[in-house]
């Protein structure tokens, strides 16, 4: 019986790829399938605890919508250098992708602002009923996943003006940081939704 042998080099094969073909990539949507799963959770407790109230929200009235409304405007606009990063990074343009890391780090400042004021102008206690912890829930939740997301590209954007910038996976990991970015951006949405306005269709 003859021997079937392969020969090849392997060596100018990537060592990474981008989307569904990285590992990372994977990572990204488990870890936020998790987490999408903790919000899901969290939504229905506030539902389940607004079904067993006679007044919603109880006792306090709805949050201001300033705030969380200026949150959600520059979420949004997040997006537009966002996206404009995750492309470069899938270019690997490694000038692009260092002011673009650089541009999402400074961009999270004034959302960290708005969050911080948003806490203040919620009208409730976090400790004064179940109306208001679950309030503080749902934006504390929101709250760790940006500060997060935050710090991982604080990680990226030192680590792409070093020498291990120039790594193929660090372009993997900066594009699947931006998807994070993007499920950020999204979950803020329902729970904005959920914080700002079901109490004032309900009151």
């Amino acid at each position: 019986m003859s021997e079937l042998r392969f020969v090849g080099d392997a060596a100018a094969l990537p060592d990474h790829g981008f989307g569904a073909r990285s590992t990372t990539w994977w990572g990204v949507v488990g870890f936020m399938t998790i987490e999408g799963a903790a919000f899901a959770l969290g939504f229905a407790a506030y539902f389940f605890l607004m079904a067993h109230e006679r007044q919603w929200p109880a006792s306090a009235a709805p949050p201001d919508l300033l705030w969380g409304s200026l949150t959600l405007a520059l979420l949004v606009v997040s997006e537009l250098p966002n996206i404009w990063v995750k492309r470069a990074a899938e270019r690997e343009d490694l000038a692009a992708v260092r002011h673009g890391l650089v541009i999402m780090c400074l961009v999270a400042l004034p959302i960290f602002v708005t969050r911080g004021v948003e806490y203040d102008h919620l009208n409730i206690g976090w400790d004064r009923n179940a109306y208001g912890s679950i309030t503080w829930a749902l934006l504390l939740m929101h709250t760790v996943h940006l500060i997060t997301d935050w710090v991982d590209t604080l990680v990226l954007a030192a680590l792409m003006h070093t020498r291990h910038g120039q790594k193929g996976r660090r372009f993997v990991d900066t594009s699947e940081n931006a998807l994070y970015w993007h499920f950020i951006v999204g979950s803020w949405v329902i729970v904005y939704l959920i914080i700002y306005w079901i109490p004032r269709m309900t009151a």
